[in-house]
């Protein structure tokens, strides 16, 4: 798009201080180039819009173009055998301890190509940007070595290069331990604190980094050291905390001011307690609740009550989350842990920007935000988390180009 354009339509500007879902029925945004310059009801557009091009969404929705703030995008191989395998009565803890789970993955992933990643990659990112997503987190976490950790990452930065899409690379290294560290877990965490870390970060690949803290993965003191090492090279931390059991994780990267706490079926208050203080975002993934038949729910009520930002996202991954429509995750966000849709919605703009230190420039719509729009076939919000399956995305607008 070149020159002022104004949009017009309803629009969900998720604006906190501008009503339920900062609404605006017939309303315009005007875009100049990558950038917002006006929102508001049409009826107030200034003069100086009035003659620029006009295209009119009658009928429409606008909002900000949906983040995904916690995929595992990268990966090779499948794990539908382990699907039969909790299916017939397996926990994912028992498949995980009978070479199952993450090191299944992990072999795989070593075993492709960069390029074969990134095909893999860009079919499931296609079918997320299909969803409106504009923006979206990518894990490491499947390599655990140097060589492979690096790979992922590499091919997370490139799917900025070859979509329109705008990318978040996590370090996941403390993921899970392979086999060649068998029964030497603290072996492995100075590998990834010394070696593997600070390669990537010497090649510009982390800008945050995460690990995870359960019986089956690593201790709080383990991903203590984590987090030291991301401290020592200025990066952010997030936590897989509390999804299995109650390893108080949440209150661990709480207390170091970290991003957000994700999964947190097993939260406690005390948990709670340090997240709000310390404005941490809980990310709540039902997609992984739905695949592994969780039946205890994250405790969103202690949460709302605290003040706590609660996201949403599709944990997209090939054993407990293989979910590639956040706006399916944000239905099941409401049918299986009560959100309302407008928390849905703020879960994957708002609050899911938050999640990735993004607060200031992605998520809502605003004058001087990003051009970064999704454009829906519906009139309004509550229309995005009522459907199951459906794809109500019209267009999209990424860097002020229609796409």
């Amino acid at each position: 798009m070149t020159g002022p354009i104004c949009l017009h339509a309803n629009i969900a500007t998720m604006q906190k201080n501008q009503g339920s879902y900062g609404l605006i029925e017939k309303g315009c945004v005007v875009i100049n180039e990558d950038k917002i310059v006006w929102v508001g009801p049409h009826h107030e557009l200034p003069a100086e819009y009035i003659g620029v091009t006009q295209k009119h969404y009658s009928d429409r929705l606008i909002t900000p173009a949906l983040i995904d703030c916690h995929t595992h995008l990268v990966y090779g191989g499948d794990r539908a055998a382990e699907f039969e395998m909790r299916l017939e009565g397996a926990s994912y803890e028992e498949v995980a301890r009978a070479g199952g789970g993450i090191v299944s993955t992990v072999k795989a992933t070593r075993a492709a190509s960069e390029e074969e990643l990134l095909d893999g990659a860009l079919k499931r990112l296609d079918m997320l940007l299909a969803d409106g997503v504009g923006t979206i987190e990518v894990k490491s976490g499947y390599g655990l070595d140097l060589k492979n950790e690096l790979a992922m990452l590499r091919v997370a930065r490139r799917l900025e290069k070859e979509r329109p899409v705008h990318v978040r690379t996590t370090f996941l290294g403390a993921h899970a331990l392979t086999p060649e560290y068998s029964n030497r877990a603290d072996d492995y965490i100075d590998y990834v604190c010394n070696e593997i870390l600070p390669a990537a970060v010497s090649e510009g690949l982390v800008d945050a980094v995460d690990g995870f803290c359960e019986g089956i993965g690593f201790s709080r003191k383990q991903i203590e050291k984590v987090f030291n090492a991301a401290a020592g090279l200025n990066l952010p931390v997030k936590l897989h905390a509390e999804q299995l059991s109650n390893l108080n994780g949440a209150a661990l990267v709480a207390e170091r001011r970290g991003l957000s706490a994700d999964h947190l079926e097993y939260l406690d208050q005390s948990g709670v307690d340090a997240m709000a203080k310390n404005g941490t975002v809980a990310v709540l993934l039902p997609g992984a609740f739905y695949t592994l038949h969780e039946t205890r729910m994250p405790p969103v009520a202690a949460l709302l009550e605290a003040g706590v930002p609660i996201a949403i996202a599709t944990d997209c991954n090939p054993g407990s989350s293989p979910l590639f429509s956040l706006v399916l995750a944000m239905n099941m966000a409401c049918t299986l842990f009560r959100l309302t849709p407008e928390l849905a919605l703020a879960g994957v703009t708002l609050n899911a920007a938050r999640a990735l230190g993004l607060e200031e420039g992605r998520g809502t719509i605003a004058a001087g935000q990003p051009a970064d729009l999704a454009i829906w076939d519906v009139k309004m919000p509550a229309e995005l988390s009522y459907g199951i399956g459906h794809r109500p995305l019209h267009a999209r607008i990424h860097g002020g180009v229609l796409v």
